[in-house]
């Protein structure tokens, strides 16, 4: 009775449709599509913002090479323009007040000659300087420009420091550009010239620090710019690793199903095969008994014949008793190797089960480590950038 028991149900298990992860696997096919296109579209604003944006960095870059293309006296002469009115005034009323104070001695000429002739030269080292710190901007984002080996411990304020000393040391210089001194009187002190070249040096120097801040703020947004262009790339390559992923899990499990059902089919036809061979045997049992109760019936028609007949009705009676020990043992047994094969194919399912979330947990640990891969190859990349620009 389990044999025929388990014959229709293995039936409806082959009729069974997919497992509802196949299912839901094939149903998020078009999920993972639409998210493809989306992420498709998404990449290409971000390729045509990026493009926007180097376009403009572009411009920057081109707008400050024209900048320090022009020679540094000329800049000096655009950034003075705005603040020289008030500044002159200023200084001239100290210089005049100065001047009203010292008077001019003919001994100072020659020291004030020599400082000059100093300033002069100290000057030009200080327009080479600060056309050297306005082009390092631009060294940053061009990797073929060499950078100069002193650039390291140049210091506009340790330039001033040094002029200021030169200048407490040896006096006012005895020429002065028409350039620097423009619309001043040359009668004026030596104090007062000190007082104005610090503040056309400082004013220089804000106006430099804030062209190189601008410089490297715009450099800095490009480069966040490419490292988030980065980041939506390698997310739409993850993406695609894991679409295929599935599909070639999906493929593997339906395989996988398509084998069990054929081993399950190829059980159902042995029990088959048994439970008919079963049936002879019944057979086989009630013609003998049939056998046994025509034998008796002859014995009681033939009392003399009896004693003869009983020695063989007591041997065919031991062998009927064989014979039904027998069939009882096979009974038995493929009774309990039909147990057996039910708890196999019990621990099979569960086996299955078990293996789905091994597989899922496999994945999540496959994902971890090309995510680590992928983060140690970007950081020995940009390690050896590093190197690479440091050389």
């Amino acid at each position: 009775m389990a044999g025929r028991s388990v014959g229709p149900r293995r039936r409806n298990v082959s009729g069974t449709p997919l497992p509802p992860r196949v299912q839901q696997s094939a149903a998020s096919r078009p999920d993972l599509l639409a998210r493809e296109e989306e992420y498709k579209r998404l990449n290409a604003e971000l390729e045509a913002k990026t493009a926007d944006l180097v376009r403009q960095a572009e411009e920057v870059i081109r707008d400050q090479r024209e900048i320090q293309s022009r020679p540094v006296s000329t800049q000096i002469i655009s950034y003075e323009k705005e603040d020289d009115c008030s500044l002159r005034g200023v200084l001239s009323e100290g210089i005049v007040h100065l001047h009203s104070e010292t008077k001019p001695k003919t001994k100072n000429v020659d020291a004030v000659n020599k400082v000059q002739n100093k300033l002069r030269s100290a000057n030009k080292g200080r327009k080479t300087n600060s056309s050297i710190k306005l082009k390092y901007s631009d060294v940053q984002t061009a990797n073929d420009v060499a950078i100069p080996e002193d650039f390291s411990d140049f210091s506009l304020a340790k330039t001033i420091s040094k002029l200021e000393g030169q200048l407490e040391e040896e006096g006012l210089p005895d020429y002065i550009d028409d350039d620097i001194f423009c619309g001043v009187s040359n009668d004026i002190g030596t104090e007062a010239q000190n007082r104005f070249l610090k503040a056309k040096l400082r004013v220089m120097q804000e106006e430099l620090d804030n062209v190189v801040y601008e410089c490297n703020k715009k450099e800095n947004e490009i480069q966040d710019l490419k490292s988030q262009i980065k980041n939506s790339e390698e997310d739409c390559v993850r993406q695609q690793r894991t679409i295929n992923l599935q599909q070639s899990q999906t493929e593997k499990y339906k395989t996988l199903f398509e084998e069990l059902n054929k081993k399950c089919d190829g059980l159902q036809q042995q029990l088959s095969s048994v439970e008919k061979e079963l049936e002879n045997k019944r057979r086989l049992q009630k013609q003998a008994a049939s056998n046994q109760s025509a034998t008796e019936v002859r014995l009681n028609r033939a009392l003399e014949e009896a004693e003869k007949y009983k020695l063989e009705l007591s041997k065919s009676r031991q062998n009927n008793k064989d014979i039904a020990n027998e069939e009882h043992k096979k009974i038995e047994a493929l009774k309990s190797e039909n147990k057996k094969l039910e708890k196999q194919k019990g621990e099979l399912v569960i086996g299955f089960k078990k293996q789905l979330k091994l597989i899922d947990v496999l994945k999540r640990q496959k994902m971890h480590i090309e995510a680590a891969k992928m983060l140690s190859f970007t950081e020995e990349e940009f390690m050896k950038a590093i190197e690479w620009g440091n050389s």
